[in-house]
C-alpha cells in the first residue's frame, strides 16, 4: 500500500523532506501497532519517518549497512530480524523496493516487534521461543535465551554474524537446553517434552518445551479421572440393564398395546408434518417470489428514474471536465515558462477534480446497481449529498429552489439501506419537482427533526397540495395524480421504509404536499 501511496513515491524522487508524509506515517504507525515505519532513498538514507518528531527520530540516518537495504534493492523485498541501531530493540524489519518506469526510487520498511508476545508466553519452568535458520532463539519467554544458540554455529557464521551487529554485543552463546527429542531438557536440566512447528517466516522454528514431570502428573490424573468415570458408567449401565429387565417383566402385555398405539399416532403425525412441510415450503416459495418481485421492482423504479437524472449527472460532470481543461492549458503554459511548481499546483487541483467525477460516477453505479444491499446505519448526510448529485441539477435547470439539509442535524445516522433511502428522497423530490414546475416561486425543502429515539425526514412543496379525491388512497399501487404517472413510485417508497422497520406518511399541510419519513435513529 506504501508503495502505491503518491506522497511516498514523490518523496523518494525527490529526496526532500515532506513534514505531511512524516505525520501520515506516524497516523499510519499508530493505527497498525508497528514501532516505526520509514523511507530509504536509493544511498540507504532516511528522508521520511513516523518517529520524525521523537527524540530518537530515524531522519538522516544512514542504513546501507543494514540487510534489510541491501536485499530489499537487490531482490524487489525481504524480511531480516535484528536488533534496532538507534533504539536498541529487536524486532522483524519487513523491506520492499519502490520502483518507477524500472528504476528503483529507494525502500519502504516497517518494523514489527515481538514484546508482547514473548510477554504471554511466560508460564513457571517451560520454556517457548522462536528461532531463525542458524538456530539461534530470536523470541524467547526467558529473556536469558535470547539472541543464545540452539545449536553448534560454523566459527566464520559466527564470525559473519557478529561483524554486522545483527544481534549487537551478544557473542551468540549456545543457549543451556537439550532439544534432542528422546532426551529434552530445560535450562535448569529438567527433562522435558519438546514440541516445534514451522513459522511462516524462511527457516523459523517455534519451539515449546514443557517438564516432563508436570506432562506426566497432568496425564495420571487425566487417566485417574477416566477410570473413575469409567466405573460409575459401568455401574450406572449395570443398574439401568436390571430395571430395564425387571420393567420388561412387568409391562410385556403393555408393552404391544402401546407400540401399536405409537405406529398409529406416528403414522397421523408424520401425515400432518407432510402436509405443514408442504404448506411452508408453498409459503416460502411464495414470500420468497414476493420479496423477489418487490426488488425487482424496486429496480426498475431506480433505473427508470437514470433517465431524468442523468442530465442532472452529466452537468455535474461536466463542470470539472471543463476545470480540468483550464487547469491542463494553465499547466502546459507554466511547464513552458519553466515555473514548475505553479503547474504543480494545476496538476494537484485536476487530480482533486478526477476524484469529483470518480464519486459522480460511482453514485450513479451504486443508485443503478440491482440487489436489495444490507440494511445497517446509514450516515444521512452522505445519503442527502448523493440526492444532491442525482437530482439537484434538474432543480436549477427548472429553476426550483431546493433547500436540503446541512446542519448537525444531517449528520445524524439512522438504520436503512443507503441506496432504497437516496430511492425514497429521489422519488418524493421528483414527485415534488413535477408539482412545482409550472408554479411562481416554486421551493421544495427537506428538513430533519428528532421524536423521541426516531428520526424524521419531511420533503415539503409549495405548490397544489395533492387532490383529495387520491389522498386516501396515494400509495395503492396505480393511483396517480400525473397524466403520464403509472403509480408504483410512493407504494415501493413506503414498502422500503417498511424494511427498515420506519413509516411514509402525506400529512396535513396548509399549502402544497408534505411527505413525513420516520427513520429508527441507529
Amino acid at each position: 500500500m506504501l508503495g502505491e501511496y503518491p506522497a511516498v513515491r514523490a518523496a523518494l524522487a525527490s529526496g526532500r523532506v515532506d513534514p505531511a508524509l512524516n505525520e501520515k506515517l506516524a497516523m499510519l504507525a499508530e493505527r497498525t501497532g508497528a514501532p516505526v515505519i520509514y523511507a530509504l532513498d536509493t544511498q540507504g538514507m532516511t528522508i521520511a519517518a513516523s518517529n520524525a518528531a521523537q527524540p530518537d527520530s530515524f531522519l538522516g540516518h544512514d542504513y546501507r549497512f543494514r540487510e534489510y537495504f541491501t536485499k530489499a534493492m537487490a531482490s524487489g523485498a525481504t524480511e531480516f530480524f535484528a536488533l534496532g541501531s538507534v533504539s536498541g530493540r529487536p524486532g522483524l524489519y519487513l523491506s520492499r523496493r519502490i520502483d518507477r518506469d524500472g528504476r528503483p526510487l529507494g525502500v519502504v520498511v516497517v518494523k514489527v516487534e515481538f514484546g508482547k508476545i514473548a510477554r504471554a508466553w511466560i508460564q513457571d519452568h517451560m520454556a517457548t521461543f522462536v528461532t531463525d535458520a542458524d538456530g539461534i532463539i530470536l523470541i524467547s519467554s526467558d529473556p536469558a535465551l535470547q539472541f543464545r544458540t540452539t545449536r553448534p554455529l560454523a566459527p566464520a557464521r559466527r564470525a559473519a554474524l557478529i561483524a554486522t551487529r545483527q544481534f549487537g554485543n551478544s557473542p551468540l552463546a549456545h543457549a543451556p537446553l537439550l532439544l534432542d527429542e528422546d532426551r529434552a531438557r530445560l535450562s535448569d536440566g529438567t527433562p522435558a517434552v519438546t514440541v516445534s512447528l514451522p513459522v511462516p517466516i524462511s527457516g523459523w522454528r517455534l519451539v515449546h518445551m514443557e517438564p516432563l514431570d508436570a506432562a506426566l502428573r497432568t496425564a495420571a490424573a487425566r487417566t485417574r479421572w477416566a477410570t473413575a468415570i469409567a466405573a460409575l458408567v459401568t455401574i450406572a449401565a449395570m443398574l439401568a440393564a436390571w430395571w430395564l429387565y425387571e420393567r420388561r417383566k412387568r409391562n410385556a402385555g403393555a408393552r404391544a398395546e402401546l407400540e401399536a398405539e405409537v405406529a398409529r399416532r406416528t403414522a397421523e403425525l408424520r401425515a400432518t408434518a407432510d402436509r405443514l412441510q408442504i404448506e411452508v415450503e408453498q409459503r416460502e416459495a411464495s414470500d420468497q417470489r414476493f420479496r423477489q418481485a418487490r426488488e425487482e421492482l424496486a429496480h426498475a423504479n431506480r433505473v427508470g428514474s437514470i433517465g431524468t437524472i442523468t442530465a442532472s449527472v452529466a452537468h455535474e460532470i461536466n463542470q470539472p471536465v471543463a476545470a480540468i481543461r483550464t487547469f491542463a492549458d494553465n499547466a502546459a503554459a507554466f511547464l513552458a515558462r519553466g515555473a514548475p511548481d505553479r503547474a504543480a499546483a494545476n496538476l494537484e487541483a485536476i487530480v482533486d477534480l478526477t476524484g469529483r467525477i470518480g464519486t459522480i460516477t460511482a453514485g450513479l453505479r451504486r443508485y443503478a446497481r440491482r440487489g436489495a444491499g444490507s440494511i445497517g446505519p446509514v450516515a444521512l448526510d452522505e445519503a442527502i449529498d448523493g440526492v444532491r448529485l442525482l437530482i439537484g441539477d434538474r432543480f436549477r435547470a427548472k429553476g426550483v429552489t431546493l433547500d436540503l439539509p446541512t446542519g448537525p442535524e444531517a449528520r445524524l445516522t439512522v438504520i436503512a439501506g443507503r441506496v432504497r433511502l437516496e430511492q425514497v428522497l429521489v422519488n418524493l423530490l421528483q414527485n415534488a419537482l413535477d408539482a412545482v414546475a409550472d408554479w411562481r416561486d416554486a421551493r421544495v425543502s427537506v428538513t430533519v427533526g428528532r421524536k423521541g429515539r426516531d428520526v424524521v425526514l419531511t420533503v415539503a412543496d409549495n405548490g397544489p397540495g395533492i387532490d383529495a379525491a387520491i389522498a386516501d388512497h396515494l400509495f395503492t399501487p396505480f393511483a396517480t395524480s400525473k397524466k403520464d404517472g403509472l403509480g408504483l413510485g410512493l407504494g415501493i417508497a413506503r414498502d422500503i421504509m417498511t424494511e427498515f422497520g420506519g413509516t411514509l406518511d402525506l400529512v396535513p399541510a396548509p399549502e402544497g404536499a408534505i411527505f413525513r419519513m420516520i427513520l429508527v435513529k441507529a
